[in-house]
């Protein structure tokens, strides 16, 4: 449980029909496995004890008896272990039987959760047997073994030593209810929720039945732990196929696929990642009415081994069809935003400073596009290239050839004697290549593209991206001004597949040229070139390896979630790629960069947000410029 993970499984059960005895000791073999694996909550079918394809069995005391009988002995049996275990089972209740999610952890009932929603359509008919939940009185409980426990649709378990890790239970057809019990729990302060159920298997169920876990864990932002029966329930009608699903917050992290052969379908749920979403969203109401009622276990806070997927680069979906459908939606919304501020400035043209790098090449991609919404001439599109110092042959080349392939206006401005006569004039030795020689080059490119975005009435389009201004990677009024910038919210790591996209969209020349600007070290050519004509500054080996720092950048403003458990979730997704002080060196300068430069974001341009991290002072983002990173830095100490 360090750092917010909960370990959690959903497993099936090999039952026999009615056959108490033997089930429970599958059960107890189930619970000890989970055990071996440390796991936090176990989440078993419905009905398991028994089976869910009793039918009128149900009526039968001898049934019944046993199966509380079988109860005492789980209970018994959980002495001593570590899981939190939800199993179903049938309690008589105040002369009514009750579907029942039974809570056992280290040799107790904590209490019952009875099925709120009763299905009595199609193949099922449970009212025939079991009475709905909200017919029970506040006080129910039920007795067994010499313990006396609640059982009510209003409670929560709440471990006494991490207050976070609180869950609640629906059963089955609940889910698929219009009013679902888990709205209610997790608005009461549930932040996992567990569901035995019994759902059988027909074309195009499971697919559906994933779709709706899923929805429900992004609607309620919560962790959603689903469990259905095996398949050794009866056949006579129905078949069962022992799906099992654990979401958190929309997003599958495992399956036991329909009829898949597994023992336990395992995974940790972050709640730090759930608690964070609920404290930003002010639309997910909170409400602790008095009828609930928290029941405590203490479970100790063990480390979790991780076995969830953790993505190298989180802004950047896996799946080809995936980042290629992702591109497109990012191209479209940021071309749409530039063709309204093009269109309600009445703006000429759009002035794009190119260098052949990877930003001002999306940059003008996005420009080309926005030209086209607007169905103007793409000649409307004044491309700049301004070779000075640092400017290589092969990026100048690739910036004129693509300009040129697109069919916008290209012009060339050599800014080397501009730059030259300012030192002169501030006094600044041009064989000193410090920040002044580095910033003066920046700053008069912007001021060339200012001055020509006026000549033209036109807008200059800012080209700078959001893992740069995290970095603070940019030259104060310099790249870092503009009149429109729409790679803002693009971080590094996704403008490479978007222009990689790019590249097999138009194919032939273009595509060749974008392929081998993707080549290209990422430079802002502000030093001079080696006596090879080659780019003696690489951006990476100043500032680290952007895909470590958007991996940063993701876990600490998606999630707020600290230095130490970056750490720890970096070290296992770049394991083999960077070392741990590799690692832990990049983190420490991003952190100080990010809190020290937050002065460039406070009076950024505006831009198109496309994804869940940006960094706009009047968007998601809004950060004292003189704000410390002292506690950040601290809890990396002796890392």
């Amino acid at each position: 449980m360090k750092d917010g993970l909960i370990k959690t499984a959903a497993a099936a059960v090999e039952i026999s029909v009615a056959d108490v005895r033997s089930n429970a000791r599958r059960i107890i073999e189930k619970i000890e496995g989970a055990d071996a694996q440390k796991i936090n909550l176990l989440v078993l079918p419905e009905l398991c004890l028994t089976g869910y394809t009793c039918g009128d069995l149900f009526f039968s005391e001898r049934l019944l008896s046993e199966s509380n009988q079988a109860l005492e002995e789980i209970a018994a049996a959980t002495k001593g272990l570590y899981p939190v275990t939800v199993l179903g089972a049938p309690l008589a209740v105040c002369g009514k039987l009750y579907n029942c999610a039974v809570v056992l952890h280290d040799g107790k009932i904590l209490g019952a959760v009875p099925k709120m929603r009763i299905p009595n359509y199609g193949e099922f008919y449970e009212k025939r047997h079991f009475a709905a939940g909200d017919t029970l009185g506040r006080d129910a409980s039920v007795q067994i073994g010499g313990e006396t426990f609640p059982v009510s649709s209003r409670l929560l378990f709440q471990n006494k030593k991490m207050t976070d890790y609180c869950f609640g239970i629906e059963i089955c057809e609940d889910l698929w209810a219009a009013e679902t019990p888990s709205a209610a729990l997790c608005q009461a302060g549930a932040v996992l929720i567990a569901n035995p159920s019994a759902s059988d298997e027909l074309i195009g169920k499971s697919q559906y039945r994933k779709l709706l876990v899923s929805a429900t864990s992004a609607r309620l932002l919560c962790g959603y732990i689903y469990a259905s029966s095996d398949s050794s329930e009866s056949t006579q009608d129905m078949v069962y196929s022992r799906h099992a699903l654990i979401c958190e917050n929309g997003k599958l992290l495992a399956e036991n696929k329909a009829f898949e052969e597994n023992a336990y379908t395992v995974t940790e749920i972050d709640i730090q990642h759930l608690m964070a979403e609920r404290r930003k969203n002010t639309s997910f109401a909170v409400a602790v009415p008095e009828e609930y009622c928290r029941i405590g276990f203490a479970q100790e806070l063990r480390e979790t081994t991780i076995t969830r997927l953790i993505e190298k680069n989180p802004f950047v979906p896996d799946d080809r069809e995936d980042v290629r459908t992702r591109a497109e939606s990012i191209l479209a919304i940021q071309s749409q935003g530039l063709k309204k501020r093009l269109e309600h400035t009445k703006a000429k043209s759009a002035v794009i400073g190119v260098s052949g790098g990877l930003d001002s090449t999306l940059a003008l991609l996005v420009a080309v596009r926005a030209m086209a919404l607007c169905h103007r001439p793409l000649t409307d599109v004044i491309a700049v290239t301004m070779p000075c110092f640092g400017t290589t042959r092969r990026t100048k080349s690739n910036a004129v050839r693509l300009c040129e392939e697109l069919g916008v206006t290209l012009k060339e401005i050599d800014i080397t004697k501009s730059v030259l006569s300012h030192f002169a004039d501030i006094g600044q030795d041009p064989k000193t290549y410090d920040v002044i020689f580095e910033n003066a080059q920046a700053r008069e490119r912007t001021q060339v593209l200012m001055d020509l975005a006026n000549m033209y009435g036109g807008l200059v389009i800012g080209t700078g991206d959001l893992s740069e201004l995290a970095l603070g990677w940019a030259t104060y009024n310099g790249d870092h001004m503009s009149m429109y910038g729409v790679n803002a919210s693009v971080p590094k790591t996704l403008v490479r597949y978007i222009v990689h996209y790019e590249s097999i969209r138009y194919g032939g020349a273009i595509g060749e040229i974008l392929e081998d600007i993707l080549d290209t070290p990422v430079s802002p050519e502000l030093l001079p070139v080696s006596e090879q004509g080659e780019m003696t500054q690489k951006t990476e080996d100043l500032v680290g390896p952007y895909e470590l720092h958007d991996f940063f950048l993701y876990h600490m403003l998606r999630f707020s979630e600290t230095p130490a458990k970056i750490l720890r979730l970096a070290k296992i997704a770049y394991q083999g790629v960077y070392p741990k002080d590799v690692i832990l060196h990049w983190l420490q300068v991003f952190i100080r960069r990010f809190f020290a430069q937050q002065f460039k974001r406070s009076c950024i341009p505006d831009g198109p947000k496309v994804g869940s991290v940006t960094l706009s002072p009047r968007g998601d983002w809004r950060m004292p410029s003189d704000a410390s990173a002292a506690i950040w830095l601290s809890q990396l100490e002796g890392e």
